[in-house]
């Protein structure tokens, strides 16, 4: 079945000759390297160009081939990744260049086929790194290109069920030339990035005004369609730094930091260990019953050290920190992976989550 209307036929001339014109000057577009393409494609996920670039950069300067990063430690990776977010994209890239290097000869799949056989990366992904690094002819399909494709279209379904992905992907394979797909994929991207915005469309100097259709209509913002955001739960969260010898806190003295499980949100990373505040009970008691079911210890919450606010995708916390005396039990991995008795020098080499770096702050006095 065609999907595509008639008007739509002959965009790729237009969008190449504007991409042609002066797209963005980004260091991975300096390459064809499918493990740098891969690399890159992976750290835009859900985060924005100008924070990736230094990411980027650092990482391709450390790890520079997928033989460095498959021989490096998760540990290493992590550190690496610290302060990018969404640490399962680093565990799987790492995972991912074990398997190119043992079972693949070190070399990168050559397919979107085979890339999407790799953990982590899925059809999005695949399809990116198949057509900038191979030039296969398949079509990419991110929040920035759904958006384009409804505009065009004037696309009035909701963009969020599986039927309208699958109608929308069909779009996208349709109009992927066998000419420059690479090229094409990234100008419908940078369009979606730089002139059809979200709350704003700059229509006036846009490459596709003439083919259209919410432009045409007086639709532009009314696409695409989304269902009503659901209100945000908040959560109180405890954290402790655990001294030893119950004394809190001491002057060079030893504290314990926690490794969070591989398989839950933030995975591999390390944090002062605590959890979620229950209904009723004070966040002194919420600590000292975490370090209990998690790590069957007795601590003591004592002096409050600082709060933080943090936004995940799905909820928000405020995290609360206290100095804690470390009173009986030595630490079991109940609902941790590790654990390390630390100072404040040794921190440096693990890493934290953003919420975790701002209490090391706050330790540290700055």
């Amino acid at each position: 079945m065609n999907s595509v209307p008639p008007n739509l036929k002959n965009l790729t001339v237009a969008l190449l000759a504007w991409w042609d014109t002066g797209h963005a000057d980004l260091p991975w577009r300096k390459t064809r390297d499918p493990y740098a393409v891969w690399v890159a494609e992976v750290m835009l996920q859900q985060t924005q160009i100008a924070t990736v670039i230094p990411y980027y950069e650092r990482w391709l300067a450390h790890f520079p081939t997928v033989q460095a990063l498959a021989e490096a430690s998760l540990d290493e990776a992590l550190k690496l990744w610290e302060g990018l977010g969404y640490y399962g994209r680093a565990r799987n890239l790492h995972a991912a260049a074990q398997t190119v290097v043992n079972e693949y000869d070190g070399r990168i799949p050559t397919t979107a086929a085979d890339l999407v056989k790799l953990k982590g990366i899925g059809r999005y992904t695949a399809n990116a790194v198949a057509s900038i690094a191979y030039n296969e002819a398949v079509p990419v399909l991110d929040g920035n290109v759904i958006r384009v494709l409804s505009r065009l279209t004037d696309f009035a379904e909701d963009v969020t069920t599986t039927p309208a992905k699958k109608q929308l992907w069909q779009m996208a394979a349709e109009l992927v030339p066998a000419e420059r797909p690479g090229d094409y994929n990234q100008a419908l991207m940078e369009l979606g990035q730089t002139l059809c915005l979200p709350t704003k469309t700059d229509c006036v100097v846009c490459p596709l005004t003439a083919v259209c259709l919410a432009r045409q209509r007086g639709t532009q913002m009314e696409r695409p369609v989304r269902p009503p955001r659901k209100r945000t739960p908040h959560y109180d969260v405890v954290a402790g730094i655990i001294w030893q010898n119950g004394v809190s806190p001491q002057e060079g003295g030893k504290f314990l930091i926690a490794q969070r499980p591989l398989n839950g949100l933030l995975g591999g990373l390390w944090e002062f260990p605590g959890g979620k505040q229950e209904p009723d009970e004070t966040l002194p008691q919420a600590l000292e019953r975490e370090i209990r079911e998690e790590m069957d210890m007795t601590i003591r919450a004592d002096q409050f050290l600082t709060s933080i606010k943090h936004a995940y995708t799905h909820f928000r916390i405020t995290l609360h920190a206290f100095h804690a005396a470390h009173l009986r039990g030595e630490p079991q991995h109940i609902g941790v992976a590790d654990h390390a008795w630390v100072t404040l020098a040794d921190l440096d080499k693990y890493a934290f989550a953003v919420t975790d770096q701002q209490i090391i702050t706050a330790l540290r006095g700055r």
